[in-house]
């Protein structure tokens, strides 16, 4: 017996009539209001029988809906309006906003010509307009701006430049380190059956020779500890996604299988895309980015896939078809159901 049911069997022998008969008329009410069925979401239902009852008034008539609205807009009419508690006396207080002058610098700087100095230093922001309008430096100002400029003959617009575009300032990101993953190692670990790795990780390792990888996937057959199993940007081709597939027909313990970023061709997906047909333990495949694009075939294959495999719930692939993006989207919220 649960802890509940146990909590239960405590009130199983109460007397109801008992406990009634010692409230008061004022709980007995209480009490009586409390048990009224009520549906407050329901907004076809009459305010009666969405909200209990709680005035005490008698009923003064039928309602009339002129009368209170007429009653209504005379209390409106008659509340007094409410004083302001600092009356507004228009005094500006704090100080005005000066714009700091930015100094250029050096590198920036332009020399040119005393006579063009001295027309620019005395120039107002309305001819600095009108000279940028004729430059064609249109992002110097509004579209106003450069309108009134080129469409008037005079100066008209005295805004000056106000919406410099400023360029923006992008901070520095350094690369990523590189994969310390020793690929001899690995290799050893996983022909080994190592327990304690469950996760082979050679992301950006670009100069793995081919018989290397075949190597890695043909011991990947026998491993039973490797959960996850990631090549992005190794420049596979389609050999390695031959050793693929054939590793995914044979293994029964990977879950995770990335071969992003890689010169795999519509042939290898497709080999792959069978092999995980016949496997029953993976949940998450991802093959998007390769150099080329696979095709439609390609792409009703791996709706297919995701249709028949409901052990996948998590696919890497940007779909460009709106058939097979709709399959699988609807196979990939199925399969996430099941699970």
């Amino acid at each position: 017996m649960s802890s509940y049911q146990k909590e239960l069997e405590k009130y199983r022998d109460i007397d109801e009539d008992e406990i009634l008969r010692t409230l008061s008329p004022e709980e007995l009410e209480q009490l009586d209001c409390e048990l009224q069925e009520m549906d407050p979401e329901n907004m076809l239902l009459p305010a009666g029988l969405r909200q209990r009852d709680q005035t005490k008034k008698s009923p003064t008539g039928p309602l009339d809906r002129d009368a209170l609205l007429q009653y209504l807009e005379q209390q409106a009419l008659e509340v007094k309006e409410r004083d302001d508690l600092v009356p507004y006396t228009g005094e500006k207080k704090g100080k005005p906003y000066i714009q700091p002058k930015r100094e250029i610098p050096a590198q920036e700087q332009i020399t040119l010509e005393p006579e063009l100095e001295e027309a620019l230093s005395h120039a107002t922001d309305a001819e600095m307009c009108d000279i940028a309008a004729i430059l064609g430096m249109y992002t110097l100002m509004s579209n106003k701006q450069y309108y009134d400029a080129i469409c008037s003959g005079e100066i008209c617009n005295t805004e000056g430049i106000s919406s410099v575009v400023q360029p923006d300032k992008y901070k520095p990101v350094p690369d990523e380190p590189p994969n310390p993953t020793n690929i001899e190692e690995m290799l050893k670990r996983v022909r080994s059956n190592d327990k304690e790795l469950e996760e082979v990780n050679l992301n950006n390792i670009q100069d793995i020779p081919i018989p290397v990888l075949s190597e890695l996937c043909e011991a990947m057959k026998t491993n039973t500890y490797v959960r996850s199993f990631s090549l992005v940007a190794t420049k596979s081709g389609d050999p390695i996604a031959n050793a693929v597939a054939d590793m995914l027909r044979e293994n029964r313990s990977l879950q995770s299988l990335n071969i992003e970023s890689n010169f795999i061709s519509s042939t290898g997906l497709m080999a792959v895309l069978k092999a995980v047909r016949e496997n029953a333990t993976l949940t998450e495949l991802r093959v998007d980015n390769q150099r080329q694009w696979p095709g439609d075939a390609v792409e009703m294959e791996m709706a297919t896939v995701l249709e028949q495999c409901p052990s996948i719930v998590r696919f890497g692939y940007h779909f460009t078809q709106q058939g097979p993006r709709a399959r699988a989207a609807q196979a990939m919220t199925r399969n996430n159901e099941l699970r």
